[in-house]
């Protein structure tokens, strides 16, 4: 049976993995501050700096990152979309010159894990990407990671990006009109009712089907937004919100703007009564105490590349994103949407803080990702743990996860 709609509202609507309580999604959604890492899976990861690290691109480093995340309890780890030409942002580093596709990368990290989740991230309005081929793409890679696979739609802000492409940049509210008449067919294939047919106002299909379907309803459903319009796609679609700060990268400042944004968010998803997550991105710079953290982030600074800074900033002000207003190009040295800094009691407070003002999550970022992601894992996790923003994994348990990590180290 072929059943035909002209309208979004008429697909159907598979559930949400947040509605089965045995889903991955499920799991580490019990966490009250879920833990993931941002992969640094492009030269340079998020800092503009040539003080020496030994953060790589490459696969085999996101993997053993990946890896020892898991080990110490991490919930997930995500990874980055974006499109840039020969030399990436240039400067000393070549920023982002070398960039891994991050829906690749991830799917490839799942069956190399076993309980954390992975996330990639799609531009679906670039190009000729159809739903159809998403959705099976999607359920693929559902069935590969056991329902731990996570899909972010976003739809592009950059001018340039979709040049490359051969189309001009759409407007900003139509992108995400047309996210959501896509993001729609992709759930009423995977709820896989009847073959559908769909005149749409921008995609059509004529019989489409897709088999097998996800495992818990569909695929994780992310979105990283920061405008109404955004908010709105992400209530009708989306798991997990990553939005931002508004208010500048430095803890006090982001502070200004994100206990109100958690709040649009909710209001948002109020609207449509689907359960939600939102997770912000902060850079955190922890030493054993406050002067010595404040000391590397001086350091590091210091070295900022200023010549990929600039052309990141020229980047960024022809864009139309409205999730960055205050940021200042002196926050791309260290990088993130927060920047959280001090001796491990100080970063938990600043991460108690996010917490406090609405955030269920956070994908971290550092700057020397191996040895700071094991310092964090050490001094912060057990402060986190003794307040409660941390419970053990209703899977395997803490004592589980003690005796794997011998097994994970980044090299």
């Amino acid at each position: 049976m072929t059943s035909s709609t002209d309208a979004v509202g008429a697909l159907h609507r598979p559930p949400s993995p947040l509605e089965d309580p045995t889903s991955p999604l499920s799991r580490i959604a019990q966490q009250p501050l879920m833990l993931g890492l941002f992969l640094p899976t492009q030269t340079g990861g998020f800092s503009q700096s040539t003080y020496p690290r030994d953060t790589r691109w490459d696969f085999k480093y996101n993997r053993d990152l990946t890896l020892a995340a898991e080990s110490h309890g991490l919930d997930f780890v995500f990874g980055l979309q974006q499109w840039v030409k020969k030399g990436g942002f240039g400067g000393e580093t070549n920023y982002r010159e070398n960039f891994l596709d991050p829906f690749i990368s991830t799917v490839a990290l799942a069956p190399l894990t076993s309980r954390i989740v992975t996330i990639s991230t799609v531009h679906v309005l670039y190009g000729s990407w159809h739903p159809l081929h998403l959705a099976r793409f999607a359920a693929t890679a559902d069935h590969i990671a056991d329902g731990r696979f996570g899909l972010n739609i976003v739809t592009g802000y950059d001018a340039r990006e979709p040049l490359m492409f051969g189309m001009d940049r759409i407007e900003h509210d139509e992108r995400y009109a047309r996210a959501d008449e896509f993001a729609s067919i992709m759930e009423d294939l995977w709820a896989g009712e009847e073959d559908l047919t769909h005149h749409g106002r921008w995609y059509d299909l004529e019989s489409a089907y897709v088999s097998p379907r996800p495992g818990f309803g569909r695929p994780i459903m992310v979105s990283a937004s920061a405008s109404a319009a955004g908010f709105e796609y992400a209530a009708k679609h989306s798991d997990i919100v990553f939005t931002s700060s508004r208010s500048g990268a430095p803890y006090a400042d982001a502070m200004k703007s994100i206990p109100d944004i958690t709040k649009e968010i909710d209001a948002a998803f109020d609207r449509t009564g689907h359960r939600h997550k939102t997770i912000v991105f902060p850079m955190v710079i922890c030493k054993e105490t406050r002067e010595e953290a404040y000391a590397y982030r001086d350091a590091i600074t210091g070295a900022a590349d200023t010549a990929s800074i600039v052309n990141y900033d020229a980047r960024h002000r022809a864009g139309d994103a409205q999730g960055w207003p205050e940021h200042v190009p002196a926050d791309r040295v260290l990088g993130g949407h927060v920047q959280i800094i001090g001796s491990p009691t100080d970063v938990a407070d600043q991460l108690e803080g996010l917490h406090s003002a609405g955030v269920d999550g956070v994908q971290l970022g550092f700057y020397d990702y191996g040895p700071e992601l094991e310092f964090f894992t050490e001094a912060v996790l057990p402060i986190l743990r003794s307040r409660g923003l941390r419970v053990p994994d209703p899977v395997v348990g803490d004592a589980a996860l003690h005796d794997s990590r011998e097994a994970a180290t980044v090299r």
